[in-house]
């Protein structure tokens, strides 16, 4: 018997990373999956992105664990895509139980010399596409009084970065959502929150362009030239958490025994928040 044995949780960006290693652990306590990705490249993005073969990997691996799998080509910054998925989903699957609002981009520029479209596609993917998969979600779990919903924020989201400013904003602007949609929709049987990880283990912060936040001086560092200044950032010395350390709380979140948390942002951050009022 699995914990979430009958339920359906809807992930976007679940075609690896985060959202990849999220299926399998709800998967794995019995959840059936539905799942977006734009499984595309993105002209803003320094690193590579998912691609349709991630997306079709994420759903062998769920059916191998026996569990039904919806898996959609969407995405986040457009509404339509995003509410035509969460019906698939709900056709498909019956019901939708968890929303993990996970999908993101990391990019990088000072805001003096930031383009148009870097802001753009960063807030549209970041902040904007969380609000348009709380809307496509919310009418069904309004008609079943029940829900969860799970955003995943990032330390960012209560600090200021040099240099990745946009994605501060995005961040802090999901903190606020998630806080005024859990007022709106508690009497609903629906709780809202965020995580708000410190630097994850995933292609997102594992590239060159990443690395040079830290090491400007160095030319083509590496993982390894990286790892001690991201553990800077921790008062556990670990330069970076897993996936798993994330789906974790994402799973307690959406548990029972988290009936009445709501409007709360949780930190998996190896201690870069014991500095932070927040």
């Amino acid at each position: 018997m699995g914990k979430f044995d009958g339920k359906v949780v809807l992930i976007t960006g679940g075609a690896r990373g985060q959202g990849r290693s999220h299926a399998l652990a709800f998967a794995r306590e019995g959840a059936d999956v539905a799942f977006c990705d734009v499984a595309s490249q993105l002209d803003s993005v320094p690193y590579h992105m998912s691609r349709p073969e991630d997306l079709d990997e994420t759903v062998k691996l769920v059916e191998e664990l026996d569990r039904r799998c919806v898996a959609v080509r969407a995405d986040v910054r457009d509404r339509e895509q995003i509410e035509s998925f969460a019906d698939r989903a709900r056709t498909e699957l019956g019901r939708i139980d968890f929303l993990l609002a996970n999908a993101g981009i990391f990019t990088f520029s000072t805001v003096a010399e930031m383009e148009e479209q870097t802001w753009t596609q960063m807030i549209d993917t970041n902040l904007t596409g969380v609000f348009h998969a709380m809307r496509a979600v919310l009418p069904t779990m309004i008609e079943q009084g029940s829900g969860r919903i799970v955003a995943t924020s990032s330390m960012a989201g209560k600090m200021g970065f040099a240099n990745i400013a946009h994605y501060c904003a995005a961040k802090w602007g999901v903190i606020g959502l998630v806080k005024s949609l859990a007022m709106e929709v508690g009497g609903n049987g629906i709780t809202v929150n965020a995580i708000c990880p410190t630097g994850v283990d995933t292609t997102m912060i594992q590239n060159e362009a990443a690395y040079k936040l830290f090491l400007p001086d160095t030319e083509n560092p590496t993982r390894d030239d990286a790892a001690p200044a991201f553990q800077t950032l921790n008062a556990i010395p670990i330069p970076w958490v897993e996936p798993v350390d994330i789906s974790n709380a994402m799973m307690f979140l959406c548990s029972d025994e988290a009936r009445y948390i709501t409007g709360e942002t949780v930190a998996v951050a190896a201690g870069s928040n014991a500095a932070n009022a927040g």
